[in-house]
């Protein structure tokens, strides 16, 4: 079956759609929930979206699956999910920030804990916050959407960057709480799929290989690729080449590390088949991509 074209979702997209205020491609804070463009047709988030519902309500579809939000939810939307059918009530309010996962990863690159508790925002797009925590939530974009737009201080980006972390914090804070009270165990396959993320996370650098991460969960590359598949809808290749591929976004955008030694440090044979992966995933080389 041939999947539709799906227009992806990214930081400069949302700033066109809607305006707000950001610093370049990387953050746009939303001082209003209605704004966000979340369509009505299937598109692909290539970035990350993190919103309060303060009043109203509103309905979203992620990944073929229903999710309703009221007053005091949270919604975390992560890279590489598709969303369509979204609908808000003439009274809803709310804010919102949208940040690229250059940004996000660049923010949060010291603090390991964050990825494994982020993982839980992937089958809980939407969770209810205690009202003292939806409060600090508003209260941080509210001052990130004040100092965001002020072009004279030299260090905004840093201050958006601590502001940012802070909220990370109270919301991961609030996740692993769930967590800890969740009296049901996560199923098998969602155990299965945690445990290949965090091995993912952790030795993309170095290993490509589906059946290398099956041997170390000692399972079948067969029943591993059925599993995250069913979790996540996306096959383990596909998660695997989503890390490698931002990492090499990061590595081309950030450093001036040439192109040999990029390969080098992601265990590419050569240069050459370097470049032939990247521009198989992003479009173009890893030349064009850095100069662009």
């Amino acid at each position: 079956m041939t999947l539709p074209d799906l227009r992806d979702i990214t930081v400069e997209y949302a700033i066109r759609m809607c305006g707000g205020n950001h610093i370049g491609n990387d953050i746009l804070i939303l001082d209003e929930i209605a704004n966000i463009p979340l369509p009505r047709e299937p598109r692909r988030i290539q970035c990350l979206l993190l919103a309060l519902c303060t009043k109203g309500s509103g309905r979203y579809v992620v990944d073929s699956v229903e999710h309703n939000v009221v007053a005091g939810d949270l919604i975390i939307i992560n890279q590489g999910r598709v969303i369509y059918d979204c609908t808000v009530s003439p009274d809803c309010r709310g804010m919102g920030i949208i940040i690229s996962y250059d940004f996000f990863n660049e923010t949060i690159k010291s603090v390991h804990e964050l990825s494994q508790l982020f993982l839980f925002a992937r089958t809980h797009p939407v969770f209810s916050l205690p009202a003292e925590k939806a409060s600090f939530i508003r209260n941080t974009l509210t001052c990130m959407n004040q100092k965001i737009d002020d072009p004279n201080n030299h260090f905004r980006r840093e201050m958006m960057q601590s502001m940012f972390l802070s909220m990370v914090y109270e919301v991961s804070n609030v996740i692993y709480n769930v967590q800890s009270q969740k009296d049901e165990r996560n199923t098998r396959a969602e155990e299965i799929f945690t445990k290949f993320i965090l091995l993912v996370e952790n030795n993309f650098r170095s290993e490509r290989r589906v059946s290398w991460y099956s041997e170390q969960l000692c399972i079948s590359p067969k029943y591993l690729s059925e599993t995250v598949k069913n979790v996540s809808k996306r096959t383990p290749n596909e998660w695997i080449d989503a890390y490698v591929t931002m990492e090499l976004r990061m590595l081309l955008r950030n450093t001036q590390h040439s192109i040999k030694q990029i390969a080098q440090s992601l265990n590419f044979s050569n240069q050459s088949f370097l470049g032939k992966y990247f521009k198989e995933h992003v479009g173009m080389s890893p030349s064009e991509y850095r100069r662009s």
